[in-house]
């Protein structure tokens, strides 16, 4: 499990461990692995053009001494202050093992550029000699490294409303923020590398899950085992306007662990799925779950989906069947997968809004329905009504292809069905999903079922480890 905390939780946590250490010495744990981890991205360290961009504050200092390790062994070191607030003792110890400072200008000739600018207590945006300074690298080409989170982030939201830097590849310290996980920052950050600096941290805020998370969830069948056990799901999707829905949908049903499939819907499109899986069984009977909404259109019935929003059995809502939630009620049975636009007509604000706050939009979701929400995109928002937040990253930018959520609706669907919570069912479902469109998209362009047939071989290669 990857867990990312708050601001606050870190630099309590930091002067918790501060006030225990001899003065510097969380300062040097954090230089001394961004120093490692800058010469491992470089490849080299001997004769490495580094630049330095130093703000007042602590990151400034981490920069400035990693800079002192690195000139140590053989890297030429150029120090940028952009404040005349810059880490005294960091620039002295710089200057003493050969480092110099320099201009704005030196980064043009630089092999890699150190975001040491703002730390995790700025705000979003950018000073504008700084902003200048990043232009620059950017313009050349110069790979930027920054130092705990991209300059300008909003570090507790995902947000971005103002200009940031973009890094090639960001190192942190202690435990991730939640910006490394929430779009649009965690785009901004790059591949982002822990340093353990030894902080003593409380439960987190926002969890991502990881391949052995997701394997002690999955629910794998024992040798007493029957299809009815195993979950049975009703899946209500379809119309004579998206009939492909319905059979889409029903394979992502088919790649998750459940047992059987009973389709609800219109005879012409019940064929469709029962020629394309001749394994489901179509009519009403008794299920386990339900999975709704995929490809209604206009022409279904709301009252049939409130009473089943009512019932007892848990329910994932997606696309059109989405319309069918209401402010009032006890839905802590319900899984709602909208993409952004779906969130905001639900939500009356604009696409873009949801978009730029995904993390705030997911969470108001999540307590105004009381219900399970995964917000879909490049980074999957999944939160629930009790507060906790998990997020997947794993997905590929392949996956934005028409169907897509409804395999994603289908596999979730299977996973209530087979006893897992709204929370987990999402968290496993979007992981899963991402994870077998990155089998599918291995050799380019993928369609939303060959992300479906691509299931079993992506949990298999989960279970196996």
């Amino acid at each position: 499990m990857r867990r990312a905390h708050t601001v606050e939780q870190v630099r309590a946590a930091e002067a918790d461990l501060m006030a225990r250490l001899p003065e510097g010495t969380l300062m040097q744990r954090a230089a001394t692995g961004l120093a490692v981890a800058i010469s491992n991205f470089l490849g080299h360290t001997y004769g490495a053009r580094v630049v330095l961009l130093v703000g007042s504050g602590d990151n400034g200092g981490d920069a400035l001494y990693a800079g002192v390790r690195l000139a140590r062994r053989g890297a030429r070191v150029t120090a940028v202050p952009l404040s005349d607030k810059a880490h005294a003792a960091g620039l002295e110890a710089l200057l003493a093992v050969g480092g110099r400072v320099g201009a704005a200008e030196d980064i043009a000739d630089a092999d890699v550029v150190v975001d040491g600018i703002v730390g995790i207590g700025g705000r979003p945006g950018l000073r504008e000699d700084a902003l200048a300074a990043v232009e620059l690298a950017t313009q050349k080409g110069i790979p930027i490294v920054a130092v705990d989170t991209p300059s300008g982030v909003d570090v507790d939201t995902g947000e971005t409303p103002e200009p940031h830097v973009r890094a090639a590849f960001t190192v942190t310290f202690g435990t991730h923020k939640i910006c490394h996980f929430i779009d649009p920052a965690a785009t901004a950050c790059g591949p982002v590398h822990l340093v353990d600096i030894g902080l003593d941290l409380p439960p987190a805020p926002v969890e991502s899950l990881q391949a052995s998370d997701v394997r002690d969830l999955y629910p794998v069948p024992h040798g007493e085992s029957d299809k009815y056990s195993r979950g049975v799901l009703g899946l209500m999707a379809g119309s004579a306007q998206y009939p492909g829905a319905a059979v889409i949908a029903t394979a992502g049903a088919l790649g998750g662990p459940l047992g059987m499939v009973r389709y609800v819907g219109p005879d012409a499109v019940a064929a469709e799925v029962r020629s394309a899986h001749p394994e489901i069984v179509a009519g009403e009977g008794r299920v386990q779950a339900w999975a709704v909404g995929s490809g209604l259109g206009d022409d279904w019935d709301v009252r049939r989906v409130r009473d089943l929003l009512d019932a007892e059995e848990p329910i994932v809502l997606d696309a059109d069947g989405l319309r069918a939630l209401e402010d009032s009620g006890d839905h802590t049975g319900v899984l709602a997968t909208p993409h952004a636009g779906e969130l905001a007509r639900l939500l009356g604000v604009d696409r873009s809004t949801v978009e730029a706050e995904r993390l705030r939009y997911a969470c108001l979701a999540a307590e105004r329905f009381d219900a399970t929400v995964l917000l879909k995109g490049s980074t999957t928002v999944i939160a629930a009504p009790d507060g906790r937040v998990r997020v997947n990253t794993n997905a590929t930018p392949w996956l934005a292809t028409a169907g897509a959520g409804d395999v994603l609706a289908g596999l979730c669907g299977s996973l209530l069905a087979a006893g897992l919570t709204a929370l987990d069912a999402a968290s496993v479902g979007a992981y899963l999903h991402a994870a077998a469109a990155n089998l599918a998209s291995a050799s380019g362009p993928m369609t939303a079922l060959s992300v479906a047939a691509a299931l079993p071989a992506a949990t298999r290669q989960l279970l196996l480890g």
